[in-house]
C-alpha cells in the first residue's frame, strides 16, 4: 500500500494564485510565501505542490490553476479578454442552446423534428441572424455611411486611409463606391474566421490514457502465501457501461473541433451572403439589369439564396448536433463556400458594372454633396439611408423576436407551443402587404389603424406561446427543494438568447452612432447632419434610454429587497441566543446578517428578478419593432415641444450605445483585477465560456473543452501508477469550489468506473441546484444530477461525495442529490479568543479548506480511502 491520498483542488472563477489554493504562508521573517511547485503541466494550466511536501505526507494537496485560460497575465491577456467580450451576445446566445429543458441524455438519440431537436435548430437558427445584424451593420457603415452617404471630400477625409478617391472619377460613378464599403463587413469576417481558426486548439484536446506499466515477471520460486504476490493478469474491463443518464457522459462532449469547423464555415458563409445582398438587392429593385447584366445578376441572387438553403437546413441535421473529433469539413461545406465565392464575385461585378437603363439610376438617389448646407432641399432628405435598408433592418429584428418567442414557447410546453409563433409569422408579412397596398382586390385599411397596433397585436398573439401549460419534467430521485424549479417557468434559452439580442442590438446601434458620428465631425443628430443613421438606430436610443430606467429599477427592487431581508435576518440572529448582547457582538451581528441576506437574496429572488426584467424587455422589444415596421423616426426634424424631449431622450441613449462597447471592454479588463467586478462580471463570463461552442461558432472558446480533459488525463494517470511508484497515491480526493465543482462534476461524469472506486468528491461554495440546476436542467436538473451521485456510489457503500457551504456565501448552497451536506460555520466566532486581537473573519465565499468542519472531514475520508481502496494491481490500468 502506498498509504498516500491526494487532495487535488480546482479553483473557481477568482482565478486564485496556487500558492493561495495551496494555503501557502511567508515564513517567519519572510514577507511572501514561498512560490508552488509546477509538478505537471504549464504556465497556463498547471498543477502545483507545495514546496515543503514529501513522499511520505498521508495527504497532498495539489492545485489545478485553470485561470490563466479565462484571465491570464496582465496587459496583452487583459486586451485579448477586452476584445473577447465584444463577442459576448454570441456567448448568451451559444449558452442558451445548453439551457434548454429536455436535452436528451445520449445526445445521438436526438431527432431534429422531437422538442429538444426543434428547439436547438430554432436556437441556431437566432445565432446565425446574430451574425447576420454584426455583418448587417458593418455593411451598413461600409456601404451606407461610407460608400452611399459620405460623398463629400469632408467627409471622406475623416476615415482612415485614402479614401479620397470615392468622391471622385470613375470610382465615384454608380454603384462602385459601394463595391468599396464591401471591404469593411468582409474584413471584419475574415479576421471572426481566423481568430476562430486560432482557437479550435481547444476542441482538439482529448483525455490520454494512462500508460500501463511494466508487468514484473514472478520468481520461479515464489508462492502465493509469500512475499512476492502472483503475477497480476491483464485488467479486467469496466462493466458495459448501461445507457447514458447525463448528457455529459458523452465522450465527445468536449471533442468538436470538426463540428466547430462546419458551423463557422456556415456563419462565415451566411455573414458574406448578409453582406452581399444589401448593395445587390437595391441594384435589383431600383435598376433592374438587362441582357447579360441580368444573367450575372439572377446567377449570383440564385448562388446567394442556395447558401441560405443550405445553411438553414444543415443546422438541423446531426452533423452539428453531434460532436465527433476533428472531423473533415466535407462536400457540403466546400459546396457552401464555392456558392459563396461565386456570389460574391458576382455581387462586386454588378456593383462595379455602369448602371442600366431599366430603372432609377441609383445616382440620382445618392444624397448630393454638402446636404448639411442644404437641409431640405429634394437631393437632401431627413432619411439619407441607403433605399431599402430601414426595411431590411425592421424585418431582421421582428424576425429575430418572433424567433425568441417559438424559443421559449417550443423550450417550456413542447411542439404544439410553435403554433401561435408560426401563425402570428405568417400574419405579419399580409397585414404588412394590406397597409401598403400590395394586396390587389382587397379594400384599403382603415385610417384610424396604425399599423404599429396591428404589430403589437399579432407579437402579442405569438407570445401567448410562452403561456401554454408547462412539459412535466421527470423529477427523478432528486427532492425539488425551494427556489430549485427550473428558471423562468423552462423558458431559459429564450431569456438567455434574448440578452443577447438585446446586447448585439445595443452593440450595433452604439456602433452606428459613434461611426456617424465621427464622419459628421459631432455627435449624430436625426437630420441636420451630412451622414444621418438609419431610422432604426434613431430608435434604438429611445428604446435604450427606456431599458436603462427599467433597469435601474430592477436594482432598486433587489436593494430594497436586500435591506427587508437584512433586517429579517438581524431581528433572528439577536433573538437566537436568548441573552443580551454587547455593543461589539451587535456590530458583528449587523456585518454577518449582511453576508446573510445577500445569500438569500441571490438564491431567493435573482432568478426572479432577472425574469421581470426579462419581461419588461419583452415588452419593449415588441413595441421598437412595431415602431420600427411603421418607418416613421420617433421624432420630427423640427422637433418642439413634447417631440423635443423625445429628441433629447433618444440623442442621449444614441451617446450612451455609442460608448456601451468600450464599457464593456473596460470592464472585460478589469474583470480580474478588481474583487468586486470578478465575483459579480466574472462569473458571468466563466459561466458562459464554460459550455463548448455547440451553436455558435464565432463566440469565444471555452476553457472546459482543455481543463476537463488536463484534469481526466491526470486524475487516471495518477491512480494507474505502480504500487511501489513514489509519486502513487490510494485515492484522490477531487476538490473544487464554486465554478470548480462545475468542472469536477463533468471530470467525474467522464472517467471510467475503475478510477471512480478511488475517488471522493468535494463541493465548496457550490451552485450545482440553485444556478446551474435551474439554468440547465438537461445537465443538473432533479433527474440529472442524482447521476453524478450514483456514479460516486460503489456497489453496497455509500456516497462518496461531500458538499460544504455557508449561509454567509452568495453563491454557495446544498446540493440535495444524495450527498453528504455539511454546513460550515462562519465566522467561527463573533470576537477573538486565545489571545488575538482580530475579529476572526467572515469568508463568506472562500476559505473553504480552512474551516474546522473541512479538515476534519478530509481526515476521515483520507482514512476511508486508505482503508477501503486496494491498491492497484502490476498490469491493471
Amino acid at each position: 500500500m502506498v498509504g498516500r491520498v491526494l487532495e487535488l483542488r480546482v479553483h473557481g472563477v477568482s482565478n486564485t494564485p496556487p500558492g493561495q489554493i495551496l494555503g501557502l504562508r511567508p515564513a517567519p521573517g519572510e514577507d511572501t510565501p514561498p512560490p508552488p511547485w509546477l509538478v505537471a503541466g504549464g504556465p497556463v494550466t498547471g498543477f502545483y505542490r507545495s514546496p515543503t511536501a514529501e513522499p511520505g505526507d498521508p495527504i497532498v494537496v495539489e492545485a489545478y490553476s485553470w485561470g490563466q485560460l479565462t484571465s491570464g497575465a496582465r496587459t496583452a491577456r487583459d486586451v485579448e479578454r477586452a476584445l473577447w467580450t465584444l463577442l459576448l451576445p454570441f456567448t448568451l446566445a451559444n449558452v442558451a442552446l445548453h439551457a434548454r429543458p429536455s436535452v436528451p441524455a445520449d445526445p445521438g438519440t436526438e431527432r431534429w423534428h422531437s422538442t429538444s431537436g426543434i428547439t436547438a435548430w430554432l436556437i441556431r437558427l437566432f445565432c446565425l441572424s446574430l451574425t447576420g445584424t454584426l455583418t448587417l451593420t458593418l455593411t451598413a457603415v461600409g456601404v451606407d455611411l461610407v460608400g452611399w452617404q459620405c460623398v463629400d471630400q469632408d467627409c471622406l477625409r475623416r476615415i482612415p486611409g485614402p479614401w479620397e478617391f470615392l468622391g471622385r472619377g470613375w470610382w465615384s460613378e454608380g454603384t462602385r463606391p459601394m463595391a468599396v464599403g464591401l471591404i469593411v463587413p468582409l474584413g471584419a469576417l475574415a479576421l471572426l474566421g481566423l481568430v476562430s481558426w486560432r482557437t479550435y486548439q481547444y476542441e482538439a484536446q482529448m483525455p490520454a490514457d494512462p500508460v500501463p506499466p511494466p508487468r514484473v515477471p514472478r520468481p520461479a520460486d515464489a508462492t502465493p502465501d509469500g512475499p512476492q504476490q502472483p503475477e497480476a493478469g491483464p485488467a479486467a474491463p469496466d462493466p458495459p457501461p448501461g445507457p447514458p443518464g447525463n448528457p455529459l457522459q458523452d465522450r465527445t462532449f468536449w471533442i468538436g473541433e470538426g463540428q466547430l469547423r462546419r458551423g463557422a464555415v456556415l456563419h462565415l458563409c451566411t455573414g458574406v451572403v448578409v453582406a452581399a445582398a444589401v448593395p445587390l438587392g437595391v441594384v435589383l429593385a431600383l435598376d433592374p439589369p438587362r441582357g447579360a447584366r441580368a444573367v450575372v445578376a439572377w446567377s449570383t441572387v440564385a448562388a446567394l439564396a442556395a447558401v441560405v438553403v443550405v445553411a438553414v437546413v444543415a443546422l438541423a441535421g446531426p452533423g452539428l448536433t453531434r460532436r465527433a473529433g476533428a472531423t473533415p469539413l466535407g462536400r457540403w461545406s466546400i459546396t457552401v463556400a464555392a456558392l459563396t465565392g461565386f456570389g460574391l464575385a458576382g455581387t462586386v461585378l454588378i456593383l462595379l458594372l455602369p448602371d442600366g437603363s431599366a430603372g432609377t439610376p441609383l445616382a440620382d438617389l445618392r444624397p448630393a454633396p454638402g446636404c448639411a448646407r442644404t437641409t431640405g432641399a429634394p437631393a437632401c432628405p431627413a432619411d439619407r439611408s441607403l433605399p431599402g435598408l430601414n426595411w431590411i433592418v425592421a424585418w431582421l429584428g421582428t424576425g429575430q423576436l418572433l424567433l425568441l418567442i417559438a424559443i421559449g414557447a417550443v423550450a417550456r410546453s413542447g411542439r404544439r407551443a410553435l403554433v401561435a409563433p408560426a401563425a402570428a409569422a405568417l400574419l405579419l408579412v399580409p397585414g404588412f402587404a394590406w397597409f401598403t397596398g400590395w394586396l390587389p382586390g382587397l379594400p384599403p385599411a382603415p385610417a384610424a389603424l396604425e399599423f404599429w397596433a396591428v404589430v403589437v397585436l399579432i407579437v402579442a398573439l405569438a407570445a401567448t406561446g410562452l403561456l401554454l401549460p408547462r412539459v412535466p419534467v421527470p423529477l427523478g430521485r432528486q427532492p425539488l427543494g425551494p427556489h430549485t424549479d427550473l428558471a423562468w417557468g423552462g423558458r431559459a434559452p429564450a431569456l438567455l438568447a434574448g440578452f443577447g439580442w438585446m446586447l448585439c442590438v445595443s452593440y450595433s446601434a452604439g456602433l452606428l452612432y459613434w461611426v456617424t458620428g465621427r464622419l459628421n465631425g459631432g455627435p449624430a443628430t436625426g437630420g441636420s447632419s451630412p451622414l444621418a443613421p438609419p431610422v432604426p438606430v434613431l430608435w434604438a436610443g429611445l428604446v435604450f434610454a427606456a431599458a436603462l430606467l427599467a433597469l435601474a429599477a430592477t436594482v432598486v427592487r433587489a436593494g430594497l429587497l436586500y435591506l427587508r431581508l437584512r433586517r429579517h435576518e438581524y431581528a433572528e440572529a439577536t433573538a437566537r441566543t436568548g441573552l443580551p448582547l454587547s455593543g461589539h457582538e451587535l456590530r458583528r451581528c449587523r456585518d454577518v446578517v449582511a453576508w446573510r441576506a445577500l445569500h438569500r437574496l441571490v438564491g431567493e429572488h435573482a432568478v426572479r428578478l432577472v425574469g421581470c426584467y426579462a419581461a419588461v424587455s419583452l415588452v419593449l422589444a415588441t413595441l421598437s419593432c412595431a415602431a420600427l415596421l411603421t418607418h416613421s423616426p420617433p421624432h420630427p426634424t423640427v422637433a418642439t415641444g413634447g417631440a423635443a424631449v423625445v429628441e433629447w431622450i433618444s440623442e442621449m441613449g444614441g451617446r450612451l450605445l455609442g460608448w456601451l462597447p468600450v464599457l464593456i471592454a473596460t470592464v472585460g479588463m478589469l474583470v480580474y483585477r478588481n474583487d468586486v467586478v470578478r465575483r459579480s462580471v466574472g462569473v458571468v463570463w466563466d459561466v458562459g465560456t464554460f459550455w463548448p461552442r455547440t451553436a455558435h461558432p464565432l463566440a469565444p472558446p471555452s476553457y472546459a473543452e482543455r481543463a476537463v480533459p488536463e484534469l481526466q488525463t491526470r486524475v487516471a494517470g495518477l491512480l494507474a501508477l505502480p504500487e511501489h511508484d513514489p509519486r502513487g497515491v490510494d485515492g484522490i480526493i477531487l476538490s473544487g469550489h464554486s465554478q470548480g465543482t462545475v468542472i469536477c462534476a463533468a471530470v467525474l461524469l467522464q472517467l471510467p468506473a475503475r478510477v471512480r472506486r478511488r475517488i471522493w468528491f468535494f463541493s465548496y461554495g457550490c451552485q450545482l441546484t440553485r444556478l446551474y440546476g435551474r439554468v440547465f436542467p438537461g445537465y443538473f436538473g432533479p433527474d440529472r444530477l442524482p447521476v453524478l451521485a450514483d456514479a460516486l456510489t460503489p456497489t453496497g457503500a455509500k456516497v462518496r461525495w461531500t458538499n460544504f457551504w455557508r449561509d454567509t456565501d452568495p453563491l454557495g448552497w446544498p446540493v440535495t442529490a444524495g450527498e453528504r451536506d455539511l454546513p460550515v460555520r462562519d465566522p467561527e466566532a463573533l470576537h477573538p479568543s486565545d489571545g488575538e486581537v482580530a475579529d476572526p473573519p467572515i469568508r463568506n465565499h472562500s476559505g473553504y479548506p480552512e474551516a474546522p468542519e473541512f479538515h476534519r472531514e478530509r481526515s476521515r475520508v483520507a482514512w476511508l480511502l486508505r482503508r477501503g481502496v486496494p491498491a492497484p494491481r502490476p498490469g491493471s490500468g
